[in-house]
């Protein structure tokens, strides 16, 4: 698969990580997730992210599970890695293994203690020295890195360091960023760059109104999120918006913090994608009030849904 490069568009699903009940990697379960993502329309993965656990992985754990995905993957589709770590040294020996081992680029989040914009220019300033040529997604999720990154400054970061290919938007208002990031380039005052948006999906049809160019996130039902690209990019914006709303109470209900991502597994799991829903610890749990929450909700959604097609 060749590197990822400005023209990235599409759904790149945030995988998940799929473990057995007692905590351990499921490798079986992560041919299969991948096997189901693709089915349902994929342009990328994205794993190792946020809310595929890296953190709770040891170094190793982390090797077998991007060796495992790119293998299974075979270069149909992009894959991206996250690669954020406390350290430099640590963020470039995982850098040069995946991508030795295939992947098409790395995404780096800031440091949380970053605070000034000189500081977060400089910090990616030593990310893209320690990556070298390797292309790098810049992750902007202020929510959870409590880190601020201002328009100028993005821009200031894509002017400097051509390996930096795509924005990674997580910010939340965000709308006017990527207005405002579009409307450098469309001026010729900035080099384009792919957006790529997360949370969720949540504001998806907005995002691709104000120019994304697709999603970087996970949602349970991915074909949502790439049915609603696809209806866009086609010109079809009313049908996109019809196919956004079906699943529109399943999304917001995913989102919420704490047990998100064990909503998540849960469906995946109900789904046939992963064997087990289990998050490793410490990690949300569902609740018996939860989990039936959740199946009334799917439930309604494939109702609405036979409505629209």
């Amino acid at each position: 698969m060749s590197n990822l490069n400005e023209g990235a568009s599409g759904v790149f699903v945030i995988a998940v990580t799929p473990f057995q009940e007692d905590g351990s990697l499921d490798l079986a379960s992560t041919d299969r997730m991948v096997d189901f993502y693709l089915e349902k329309g994929a342009t990328g993965l994205t794993i190792l992210g946020m809310m595929g656990e890296a953190p709770k992985l040891t170094a190793e754990e982390a090797r077998t599970f991007v060796r495992r995905v790119l293998k299974r993957v075979d270069g149909r589709v992009p894959v991206v890695v996250g690669v954020s770590a406390p350290g430099l040294a640590p963020m470039g020996e995982l850098s040069r293994s995946v991508m030795d081992e295939g992947a098409s680029g790395v995404m780096v989040a800031p440091t949380p203690v970053l605070r000034t914009d000189d500081q977060i220019y400089a910090y990616y300033e030593m990310v893209v020295e320690t990556l070298g040529r390797t292309p790098l997604v810049l992750q902007d999720f202020p929510l959870v890195t409590n880190v601020q990154i201002s328009v100028p400054v993005i821009l200031r970061i894509v002017e400097a360091f051509p390996t930096c290919v795509m924005l990674k938007h997580e910010d939340w208002p965000g709308l006017s960023k990527i207005s405002a990031l579009r409307a450098a380039s469309d001026r010729g005052d900035a080099r384009r760059i792919s957006i790529l948006v997360g949370n969720g999906g949540i504001f998806l049809p907005e995002e691709l109104g104000r120019g994304a160019d697709g999603a970087m996130t996970g949602f349970a039902f991915p074909e949502m999120m790439v049915d609603v690209w696809r209806s866009h990019a086609a010109g079809d914006t009313e049908r996109a918006r019809d196919l956004f709303d079906s699943y529109l109470p399943l999304a917001r209900y995913e989102q919420q913090p704490g047990i998100g991502l064990a909503i998540r597994k849960h469906i995946l799991a109900k789904r046939g994608a992963i064997a087990s829903a289990t998050v490793r610890k410490p990690g949300g749990r569902l609740s018996a009030l939860d989990v039936a929450e959740v199946e009334q909700l799917m439930a309604r959604q494939a109702r609405r849904l036979s409505s629209i097609n």
